[in-house]
């Protein structure tokens, strides 16, 4: 299973995930082999949702 990034993704700045089953990770691509966050697809629904709403907007500078 291959891991996938952000079209939008600067070069280095980069989070990459994957879809194993039943879960989802995410990994730094600039530390492949480092720890990895692993999420529940409802949880992952619900960050996405979050997402889409704008919850997950940085503040303003």
């Amino acid at each position: 299973m291959e891991w996938r990034k952000s079209r939008f993704s600067q070069e280095g700045d980069c989070v990459e995930w994957r879809f194993p089953p039943n879960v989802v990770e995410l990994r730094n691509s600039r530390d492949p082999e480092g720890s990895k966050l692993i999420f529940t697809h409802s949880e992952w629904r619900a960050f996405l949702a979050g997402v889409n709403a704008g919850d997950a907007m940085l503040p303003e500078e």
